[in-house]
């Protein structure tokens, strides 16, 4: 961890040792509550946002369940964590918004002390002085629940992109509401299709596709204009409807928000449809802040396993799956030699930790392991967590009292985003290893609508910058020193458009790739689990051999955002797991 006191101009480094030992009186008690038994019905390992949901799910049918997590908290990549004493983040996932509203529903998060806040506006793009002009400030706010300011923004830049923006809101949204029932379904699994005799084709196809006919059927007559969105590149579609390039830019961050693509990339739109399903308080396409940060979430899901008698432990690696006669998981063997057995396994683990460092070698059958080694963990994303103690204050929008909260702190702020090409840019020189002069940067000010993250008057500031490579062209690694250079870099641009933003900050830590792969268990650093592309979608996640939550191993499934419908904190692919673990369990 990289960390920083900044006085003036100058800087003082120095390690924080503390911060590992700081999480909530929750987690602590997860050891200690249960005394771990030596068989279960069923064992999920990792607790994430889904391992915790299939957990919650398992045990609500009547199973008995426990989750292994190897690290002293649960919520995986979905955690608050003292970082600095008295400012708590969320250390890696930020948003809430793809949450599944039935998981929220059936696991009565509410009541088990979930409260969000919803992101209003959803994001403020703040132009630099050199796209001022006339010396008066410019900015584009998007997301406001006042139609006619929404309009107004972006008629400052273009009175035909004011009229076309609700016209291009809708179409995703419908375009939205026809794919998003795919999520909450497990995918054909044609290869097992492919199988049957004719007779179990017949009676197995039309159930199936019926999910994909009813998609078709709500489409419509935009099925082809669905269709390219799927395949074009995000500059296609926005160039199409759109001629404002801060509007443009801020669109297009949607699309590769995560990815190592850019919005030249056929099959980035998908990124963006993707995050407009999202939904917060009822809104479509919105997110929010969770109460607490985003160990807000997990802690509730956790409350909800545990009321329904879920055994949960933190600090418990699991070395190996067992794998009984070479054909069967029978149970998992943890790093302090337990063993403990299970009719059913679910992993939440990415698909390269699951397939490859947890089951036995040569137990895979070639053609999958292939499959699974050619699944793309690249990562862009370099997370910079910031305590401050004063809010910034935006040149292109400044107030006069300081310490104010304005509408616009309150949406993900958008930085070097004047121009669609500065993206194109900045992923082109991290394709070549090296670090972008103009990353792409999304701020977020979580304390702006939630007070309890921060002392009094003091800010929490979360980075999610890309494009950043996991490893740079000379063979440089992410060391302290590469750590504190790119984060000068981020500060400093945040400096040109809030000046006094870098003699407020009281601490920081640095959360390059490897660093989320290592802390997370991230492979590649990658937040999504596996590459959220065309290629690694639907029937094809994780890979085209198997439709998760099924793997070749009989009685392991995927549970994690590596199987179906992918990756945020959303909780479908726990879910989904454990409904199937349900079936099986209950024919056994």
């Amino acid at each position: 961890m990289m960390s920083v006191l900044l006085r003036s101009s100058s800087c003082l480094y120095r390690n924080v040792t503390a911060a590992s030992s700081r999480t909530t009186s929750v987690a602590r008690t997860y050891a200690t509550q249960h005394k771990l038994r030596d068989k279960y019905d069923a064992i999920v390992i990792g607790g994430g946002h889904n391992g915790l949901v299939a957990a919650a799910y398992l045990a609500r049918g009547g199973q008995s369940v426990c989750v292994l997590e190897r690290r002293h908290i649960v919520g995986g990549a979905a955690v608050t964590e003292e970082i600095v004493a008295d400012f708590h983040f969320s250390r890696a996932s930020y948003v809430l918004g793809l949450l599944r509203p039935q998981i929220f529903q059936d696991l009565e998060l509410e009541r088990h002390g979930l409260v969000v806040y919803p992101r209003v506006p959803s994001s403020y793009t703040p132009l630099h002085e050199r796209y001022w002009g006339e010396g008066k400030g410019r900015s584009l706010t998007l997301g406001n629940a006042d139609h006619q300011e929404n309009y107004r923004q972006v008629a400052q830049f273009s009175k035909k992109d004011a009229q076309a923006l609700p016209k291009f809101e809708e179409l995703l949204s419908k375009f939205s509401d026809a794919i998003e029932p795919l999520l909450d379904e497990i995918p054909p699994d044609l290869p097992k299709l492919h199988g049957l005799g004719w007779f179990g084709k017949l009676r197995a196809a039309p159930k199936s596709a019926l999910p994909l006919l009813k998609a078709a059927k709500t489409l419509g007559k935009d099925i082809p204009q669905f269709y390219e969105l799927m395949t074009a590149p995000t500059t296609k579609i926005l160039d199409r409807w759109f001629e404002s390039e801060p509007l443009k830019a801020t669109l297009a961050t949607d699309s590769v928000i995560g990815a190592m693509i850019s919005p030249d990339t056929p099959g980035s739109g998908y990124v963006l449809l993707h995050h407009v399903m999202a939904q917060t308080a009822g809104g479509r396409g919105a997110w929010g802040y969770p109460k607490g940060g985003m160990g807000g979430v997990t802690q509730a899901m956790a409350k909800a396993a545990e009321e329904h008698g879920a055994h949960l432990f933190t600090s418990k690696p699991v070395k190996n799956i067992l794998i009984e006669n070479e054909i069967e998981a029978v149970g998992v063997e943890t790093e302090d030699g337990n063993r403990i057995y299970a009719k059913t396994i679910l992993s939440n683990a990415t698909p390269q930790v699951t397939f490859k460092n947890l089951i036995p070698s040569g137990l895979l059958p070639e053609e999958f392991e292939r499959a699974v080694n050619a699944v793309d963990y690249t990562s862009p994303v370099c997370k910079i967590n910031v305590a401050l103690r004063s809010l910034p204050n935006f040149s292109a929008d400044p107030t006069s009292s300081s310490g104010t909260v304005m509408p616009h702190h309150r949406g993900t702020i958008h930085l070097n985003c004047e121009r669609t090409e500065l993206l194109e840019e900045a992923y082109q020189q991290a394709k070549q290893g090296l670090i972008p002069d103009n990353p792409m940067i999304e701020m977020t000010l979580p304390s702006s609508c939630d007070s309890s993250i921060a002392p009094p008057g003091c800010h929490v500031a979360l980075f999610f910058t890309q494009y950043v490579p996991y490893m740079l062209a000379d063979g440089r690694t992410w060391d302290d020193d590469l750590k504190k250079q790119y984060a000068e870099k981020i500060f400093s641009i945040a400096e040109e458009y809030a000046p006094g933003f870098k003699d407020s900050i009281v601490d920081y830590e640095v959360l390059p790739p490897p660093e989320l792969e290592k802390i997370f268990g991230l492979t590649g650093g990658n937040i999504f689990h596996g590459s959220m592309s065309l290629d690694q979608l639907y029937i094809s996640r994780p890979t085209a051999l198997h439709t998760s939550p099924s793997t070749p191993i009989p009685g392991l499934l995927l549970c994690g955002s590596g199987g179906h419908p992918g990756g945020g904190v959303m909780g479908a692919p726990g879910r989904l797991a454990a409904l199937q673990a349900l079936n099986h369990l209950k024919r056994r």
